[in-house]
């Protein structure tokens, strides 16, 4: 009787495969790397705004979502506003934990690691006196950010963590957070 072994089957919902075949042919092609996201943003009523995303730039031509994204932004009730949506920087924390999520899942599939659960806690400090003008010496922005992740996976702790170390080395989102992006603004 010879005795046979199993392969674990590995499913964390990504598709390496695909990954690396675009991988593989943007190194062929760097040109079609480059990419322009887009979102635009309309004034409702007073502090709220809704922001859609739909069409953005990329593999040489304009590329869409299947559907149109919509999300509303406006301050709480405690600055005497509707509270119809996330905080704008409540958005951004937002979309820092879904890139570092999203990378969590990517770096442990191409690792063949299987993710049980993820999750993760977010916090961004903040003194509003800058942004109220009662201190200009006040920063407007976060004075830091703290990210907490919980991780089930089957795994070491050393793995988990270089799993997470991997998915902030390349995250986009990590990365507009913390070096300077060069922003312009105009009106027409």
């Amino acid at each position: 009787m010879t005795a046979t072994t199993t392969e674990k089957q590995i499913d964390n919902g990504v598709n390496v495969e695909a990954l690396l075949g675009a991988r593989e042919a943007l190194t062929q092609a760097p040109e079609a790397a480059k990419f322009t996201w887009r979102a635009t943003c309309k004034w409702i009523n007073g502090t709220h705004s809704q922001s859609t995303v739909k069409g953005f730039f990329g593999l040489g031509e304009e590329q869409k979502h299947r559907t149109e994204f919509k999300f509303d932004a406006d301050h709480p009730e405690i600055f005497a506003a509707e509270d119809n949506g996330a905080t704008p920087v409540e958005l951004v924390l937002a979309g820092l934990a879904s890139c570092l999520t999203a990378g969590v899942a990517a770096v442990a599939q191409m690792r063949e690691i299987q993710l049980n659960s993820v999750s993760a806690t977010l916090e961004g400090g903040m003194d509003i006196q800058g942004i109220l003008g009662i201190d200009s010496d006040v920063r407007n922005g976060f004075d830091g950010i703290k990210i907490h992740y919980n991780i089930d996976a089957d795994a070491t702790d050393d793995e988990i963590k270089a799993i997470v170390a991997q998915s902030q080395k390349r995250s986009a989102v990590f990365d507009i957070v913390t070096n300077p992006t060069n922003v312009t603004v105009g009106v027409n």
